[in-house]
């Protein structure tokens, strides 16, 4: 049986859980950062995309975390994801060539949750621009078909999700030329997480953590993953 035979929406359970988000916020908070060493930043750019309905605020933590190891790490700048993909793909295509421009080196892009299906798309359609894209429990095997705001989702911007999944599926068959990471739950309530697993890239690295959806962008196990990614970025084996 493939993943994709496997794809489902995440179990009532997971998404009851959710709920506890808050709970799971304040543990990280009194965990503070990873307190392992962790190779100091390159200098290299880096856009973090936030989540459904959310903006800039919701990755503070994770864009000081990475600015203080030293890279250039800043939020994407357009407000709140209001969920209209094709929209957001070129307004954060046109910020990455402008830091890549500016910084005259490609962005590595960070996107959480539809943050990283928007991500991906740059990176789709930049391969000179975007390095490396990791992305944060994100529906990038399926879309919104295999979350559990699925329907909703479909209803408020009229899509047929049956539709939609086979045009991501065309899209994704392209592959990308760039490292990427998927970094997943098994016990994410809004995202099932097979749908976070990267089936089509032979150079993706799918990493599973605990928690809930909601708090992956605030995971000091999520930031110690990232931070790690990115210090291996230049390896001969990536």
């Amino acid at each position: 049986m493939t993943v994709t035979t496997r794809l489902r929406p995440p179990s009532p359970i997971n998404t009851f859980r959710e709920a506890f988000s808050p709970l799971e916020w304040a543990s990280n908070a009194i965990q503070g950062e990873p307190v392992r060493p962790v190779a100091r930043g390159d200098g290299r750019p880096i856009i973090l995309a936030p989540g459904y309905l959310s903006n800039d605020l919701s990755m503070r933590g994770l864009r000081r975390y990475l600015q203080r190891l030293g890279y250039k790490a800043a939020g994407w700048e357009l407000g709140f994801n209001d969920g209209r993909v094709r929209v957001l793909v070129d307004k954060l295509a046109s910020q990455v060539r402008q830091a890549a421009n500016s910084y005259q080196e490609p962005v590595t892009l960070i996107g959480w949750s539809l943050g990283g299906v928007v991500a991906r798309e740059v990176a789709r359609q930049e391969p000179e621009t975007v390095r490396e894209v990791i992305t944060l429990g994100s529906p990038i095997n399926g879309g919104p078909k295999y979350t559990s705001i699925g329907p909703v989702y479909a209803r408020l911007y009229g899509i047929d999700l049956d539709e939609l999944e086979q045009e991501i599926r065309e899209l994704a068959s392209e592959g990308l030329t760039q490292p990427v990471t998927s970094i997943f739950s098994k016990t994410d309530g809004i995202v099932g997480w097979r749908a976070s697993l990267d089936t089509f890239n032979a150079q993706a690295r799918n990493i599973a953590v605990t928690g809930g959806h909601f708090g992956l962008g605030n995971n000091r196990k999520v930031w110690r993953i990232i931070a790690e990614t990115l210090a291996g970025s230049d390896r001969p084996d990536r």
